[in-house]
This record gives structure tokens, sequence and C-alpha cells, in this order.
């Protein structure tokens, strides 16, 4: 039996050396939990955290070492539900076809090409939106595209982060935008000028730099968050420092996840992490930032374009080849090969019927912000 993937790998990489004409931003920011043991879709990857700890202010001597607090450790779990597959199917007439003109192995090159591309720009679509929808807070202004005359916003948004317990200096913190943010970065004199942003990369190149402790990058699955048609919601109970569920009993419409609520006077721009039910919402920790009063009024934000900025542990994507029978199924070959684009690896695999060969790129995946707290919107 022909060993039909082996002999046209050099096909296959040569054409992921050229895929993601699309930015993919948030696939690169992210912690990949990537490997080549199969799952079923529905298995779960969990994590262990650690809780705050309590501080002992005093001590009393002794000769007996005294016993350790009791500590709890917290485990979550991501679910790999997610499936992306494009097949390609070729009949022996097709090829015969084909090689009186540009060939087989060039066209079947240019598909696999577009068949990665399809796959990490729907993963990177739906990180997008697992991840902005799971933040702690906003900041910006809806329907105002990010960085029009200088990017003052950066600074607020390292605030929000290091406030929130956020590692710092670690190289590990992204904003992902769109490219209308980037292009007003790029437009911005001060970073143009070598002597001011440092380095000549975003003059000549036009390499987003990175600034104020920020890797900058782009994505093309940046879209636009519109907002639940909510009014007049007041909470129906007082809310403590740190609350994260939010009680409410008027008002009318829906709130959705990932709208921007404000309460009462203040200026904290909460990000709804689930919608409204029962009379109930949850917003990301650490949850409120000021403690409000029962009856306080709740208002939704405008629709926005959700730029992100994140750090590297706050989101992870688990991603497998998925769950084969014993002794495999019908496929005549199967490989895996990395998109060296966005570092993601899929499953290809060649099947073959009644003069007719079917080529498959697959994976299973699943997407899990699991700390809101390094998470926040940039509105545009």
């Amino acid at each position: 039996m022909a060993n039909t993937l082996t002999s046209l790998a050099a096909d296959i990489y040569k054409a992921a050396d050229t895929v993601g004409r699309e930015l993919v931003g948030i696939i690169s920011s992210v912690t990949i939990n990537g490997g080549t043991e199969r799952v079923a879709k529905g298995d779960t990857v969990r994590s262990f955290f650690t809780r705050a700890q309590t501080v002992n202010t005093t001590f009393s001597p002794s000769m007996t070492i005294p016993e350790g607090d009791d500590q709890t450790v917290d485990n979550k779990t991501a679910t790999v539900d997610s499936f992306v597959r494009v097949s390609i199917p070729w009949t022996g007439e097709d090829i015969k076809h084909v090689n009186n003109g540009n060939g087989y192995e060039t066209i079947y090159g240019d598909q696999i090409k577009q068949a990665f591309r399809t796959c990490v720009n729907k993963i990177e679509l739906d990180g997008w939106s697992a991840v902005y929808k799971t933040a702690s807070r906003g900041y910006g202004t809806a329907g105002t595209t990010p960085f029009a005359s200088n990017f003052n916003d950066l600074p607020q948004l390292h605030k929000i982060l290091a406030d929130n317990g956020a590692p710092v200096g670690d190289g590990q913190w992204s904003v992902i935008m769109d490219t209308a943010a980037g292009a007003n970065l790029r437009s911005l004199a001060t970073l143009q000028k070598a002597n001011e942003s440092g380095g000549t990369e975003l003059l000549r190149q036009g390499v987003l730099l990175d600034l104020l402790g920020f890797m900058l990058k782009e994505s093309a699955q940046i879209g636009l968050h519109t907002k639940g048609t909510g009014a007049t919601y007041q909470l129906s109970a007082a809310g403590s420092v740190n609350d994260t569920t939010i009680n409410v009993d008027t008002g009318t419409g829906t709130l959705l996840a990932g709208d921007i609520v404000t309460i009462a006077g203040t200026t904290h721009k909460y990000v709804a992490n689930t919608a409204l039910a029962s009379g109930i919402f949850t917003i990301g920790s650490p949850g409120l930032r000021v403690a409000e009063a029962d009856n306080d009024a709740i208002t939704i934000g405008n629709n926005y374009t959700a730029n992100i900025a994140l750090h590297r542990s706050a989101v992870e994507l688990a991603m497998r080849p998925p769950a084969m029978p014993v002794g495999g199924d019908a496929a005549d070959d199967v490989m895996i090969v990395q998109d060296p684009h966005s570092g993601l690896s899929f499953e290809i695999a060649v099947y073959k019927g009644y003069m007719k060969t079917m080529i498959e790129v697959r994976a299973l995946y699943g997407w899990k912000a699991w700390k809101p707290d390094f998470i926040a919107n940039l509105l545009g």
C-alpha cells in the first residue's frame, strides 16, 4: 500500500509555510495546549489554581513548630468541544485533467494552504468571541477607533491589568487590535521617528513595536459587539467590593455577555461575562471595584469593537487530533502537520474510495479564559 502522505509531505510543508494571509494575533498571544494524543469531542482539560492566602500578623515563640494553614487548591476545566474539518476530493479523471495544466501537486498544495487558512481563521474567531466576553473591565470610547492621535489608552490598560495582579515585566502582555487601530498607530508621528521610538522597524517595515510593556498585534477576526436592548436596570441588593454576581430587580430588554455596564456614578466599565437571566448576571473577576447600594442604576454601554489586552496565562487554547477506533479508520495514511504561521497542529488524512481520493484537514479544539482578571477590553 502506498504511503500517500509521506510521498507528498514536501508539498504539504511547502503549502504550510505560506499559510495565514489573515492576521491571527489572538492565537499567538495565549497559552497553546497542543499534542498529538487523540481526544474525544467533549473531553476536558484541567488546570489548577491556588487561592489567595490569609496573612498571619502574630507569632508566639515556642519549641514546637506551628502547624501550617490549611489550603485549598481549585481546579477548573476546559472542554475540547469544537471541530474544524476541510475535505478536498479528487478523482482520477480530475488529476489527469489538471496534470495537462498546472499539475496536481501545485493545485493540491494550494488547496492544503486554503484549508489551513480556513481552519485557523475559524479558530481565531472563536478565540476572540471567547476572550472578550470574559474580560474584567473595559477602557476607551465605544464607536471610536483607538490611537487616533496618541497611545494614551495603553497606560490605562496597563493599570487595569496591574491593579488586577497580572505579572508585570515578564514580556507576556499583549494588545490585540483590529487593523483600523493598527493603522492609527502606524500613523502616529512619534512612533515613526527613529530617535523617539527607538528603532526604524515601524517607519521602514510597518512593524508594530512593543510599547509600554505590551506586544502589539493585530487580528483579522476582531469584530463588533452588539449590545443588548436592556434599559432602566437597577440593583436588587447592595454589592460589595470583589462581588462578581450582580442582582437586578427592574428593567426591560436584554443584557448580553460582552456588554459593557456601569453602575451608579462610578466610571468603571465592567464586562458582563454572562447574560442576564432570572435577575442575575456576572461580571469578570476581580468584580466590583467599589461598593454599590441597593437600587443603584445600571447602564449598558454602546456597541463597540472589542480589541483585547491580556496576559498569556489568562487564556488557553487546547487542540488535539480527534479520537479514532482501535486499529484506525478507513484512512490510507495520516500525518500531523504544524502550521508555522499560527503554531497550531492539524491532522491530515487521505481516504481512498472507488476511483476517488479525499484529503481531509481536521482538528478538535477548545478555548478557555481561565483568568478574567488578566483580560481587559479596549473599546473601539
